[in-house]
């Protein structure tokens, strides 16, 4: 590519290329990812809606003031601010027929004037700085100073900050003036790969473009046409394993194939995948999906082999895990989304043998594979030993594979609809007709406290008394209790709930023990608050002894009383078997709704009260 611009280049360019001596006169070595460094838009691969839109800025006359380029790193963001400054200063003379170009333009099928040494980072008007290495204000301070002064030779001065979220936060304040109002020969285009760190007020002055990681495909096409530029013979599978460890990045493509030219150049032949397996620490993709098939059918013995077979021909644990979560991605896509398996990124064997998994597989399976791979690559990360980490991951993948789904599982134990449903064991209550349990790996239930009664001795509750008013009598301590309630003293109510065991209530006295726990200060408080509310004196006093459970205490007897009953029942207790470590964290039904739960079991509210 670099020969063709200088053919195409005017003899009287400003700035010719400069020789690059090497031993014995040879050219020196220039590595793929330079020497096939995009020069002109056209070359740019994966990034068409950023070409589009700057082909009709540039069209229409609409060229911003500064630019701010974002992406992953190898996808082109210092080479798009280099053609950025090539078009902003793009001059080219008439001559033998051609038209003389003296505007900027993103069509520069020709070096012009000024292109070579921009490309080469030498011109004296397109100045690249590295915010890593100048981060601070004085930096800043030099680039404002310059700016008032117009280019030396080119239409338009161009600064490039690359890696511009490194500058510190002087700097950047520093900036804010100049960039918001720059003279109108100045343009500036930043670069970074950490968006986030850039301030919005640098932000909303500028231009913004997210380069996107290129497809797989595409780039396997890409190295294709460089391969064949540079004589290389390979294989597609081969350059496909290229694209796909690169993760998007072209940079990271092309200095991949140096290494892998490098590595096959004493094989005589095509560039084999199996070298560049070896080469790369990558799985072999045929093996990974035997992996994965027999870990869905719950062969542990057989994928325990297969890891340790690629484990022993160089492939590293963690990769065969981040193989297989792909192929797992893959297959669910599949399922998903069939006009996937028409990318060229994939083998014929992937899209033969994951359509086929495709149509076996629940996707409740997939997903739940999906969790506990990419839960075993974190935890091979910081592992003393991956081998034994990715080992006990398959174990748990085969595990899942063969558990039932919730709904599956409720269908076989009798909660099923259908016809062939099976039926609750004999005496068992429908399952319609039961009250719904909720199931979950919550600590077993408190046990009642010592001192209250037997289940079986529970009283039963008696009907609610209406709220009396202020001034009326109260008739016994429920009242009381629903009487705070009404006066919103919430916190005197919990107390009396769960701190009060009743000895004697009359007209006027109270006589209770206090709760472990409870406050010295509630008899005081709460012959206050009843003078207030009843316009009577109460005398209210402690008793060491000889107290009723409280009133929660009760409501947590008759809350296991009812937990006994639901457990006693065949149908709960084959599904507590199914499902070890499960616990009965409520019971709900007709008779639990007329009466509340614990916490709100004796809350009298002002809606109750106006009802009775």
């Amino acid at each position: 590519m670099d020969d063709e611009h200088s053919r195409d280049a005017p003899s009287d360019a400003l700035f010719p290329a400069e020789p690059q001596p090497g031993r014995e006169g040879q050219a020196a070595y220039r590595v793929l990812a330079r020497k096939y460094r995009p020069s002109g838009f056209a070359d740019l691969i994966g990034q068409e809606p950023m070409v589009r839109t700057l082909e009709n800025a540039f069209e229409l006359n609409r060229i911003h003031q500064a630019y701010l380029l974002t992406g992953v790193r190898g996808v082109g963001k210092t080479t798009t601010a280099r053609i950025l400054a090539r078009a902003f200063n793009y001059e080219l003379p008439a001559k033998d027929g051609r038209p003389a170009v003296d505007r900027p333009t993103i069509h520069m099928d020709a070096l012009g004037a000024h292109c070579q040494a921009i490309i080469d980072s030498r011109h004296p008007d397109v100045l690249e700085m590295d915010a890593a290495s100048h981060t601070g204000i004085d930096d800043i301070r030099e680039i404002i100073e310059n700016a008032r002064y117009r280019p030396v030779m080119a239409r338009v001065k161009v600064y490039i900050i690359d890696e511009v979220h490194m500058l510190s936060k002087a700097a950047f304040n520093g900036l804010l003036k100049t960039l918001e109002e720059p003279p109108e020969h100045v343009k500036f285009i930043f670069a970074t790969t950490e968006i986030d760190k850039v301030p919005v007020t640098v932000r909303s002055r500028c231009q913004r473009f997210d380069l996107r990681r290129i497809d797989a495909g595409l780039l396997a096409a890409h190295l294709r046409k460089i391969c064949d530029l540079e004589g290389v013979a390979i294989e597609d599978e081969a350059l496909a394993m290229v694209a796909r460890a690169a993760e998007g990045s072209a940079r990271d493509a092309l200095s991949l194939l140096d290494q892998a030219i490098a590595h096959g150049a004493s094989g005589g032949g095509a560039i084999a995948a199996e070298d560049l397996r070896l080469m790369l620490g990558v799985a072999d993709k045929s093996r990974v999906i035997d992996l994965f098939e027999a870990a869905m059918k719950g062969e542990i013995r057989a994928a325990i082999a297969l890891l340790q077979d690629q484990y022993d021909g160089g492939a590293d644990p963690a990769q065969v895990l981040l193989e297989l979560a792909e192929f797992t991605h893959l297959v669910t896509r599949l399922k998903l989304a069939p006009d996937a398996a028409q990318s060229s990124a994939l083998t014929e064997e992937e899209r033969r043998r994951g359509g086929e998994a495709a149509e076996k597989l629940a996707l409740s399976v997939l997903t739940r594979a999906w969790q506990i791979l990419l839960k075993g690559v974190e935890e091979l990360r910081g592992s003393p030993r991956p081998l034994a980490s990715a080992d006990m991951v398959l174990v748990r993948l085969t595990h899942a594979a063969d558990m039932p789904s919730p709904e599956e599982a409720l269908r076989r134990l009798g909660f099923g609809q259908g016809a062939g449903a099976p039926r609750p064991a004999p005496g068992a209550a429908a399952p319609a007709e039961r009250a719904p349990i909720a199931l979950a790996p919550a600590p077993r239930p408190v046990p009642p406290p010592a001192s209250a009664p037997r289940a079986s001795a529970a009283p039963r509750r008696e009907p609610e008394p209406s709220v009396p008013p202020a001034g009326v009598k109260i008739s016994d301590f429920r009242a009381l209790v629903a009487l705070a309630g009404e006066k919103r003293d919430i916190q005197l109510k919990i107390a009396l709930e769960s701190e009060v065991r009743l000895v004697r209530f009359e007209q006027g006295r109270i006589e209770f023990e206090l709760a472990p726990k409870g406050s010295t200060r509630l008899p005081q408080l709460l012959m206050q608050k009843l003078q207030d509310w009843t316009g009577t004196r109460w005398l209210v006093a402690l008793a060491p002894s000889g107290g009723a459970p409280t009133l929660r205490e009760q409501a947590e007897v008759r809350e296991n009383e009812k937990r006994s009953g639901v457990e006693a029942d065949p149908l709960v207790a084959s599904i507590m078997a199914r499902f070890p470590g499960a616990e009965i964290v409520a019971v709900r039904g007709k008779e639990t709704e007329q009466s509340a739960a614990v916490g709100a079991e004796l809350a009298y509210d002002d809606e109750e009260a106006d009802d009775a």
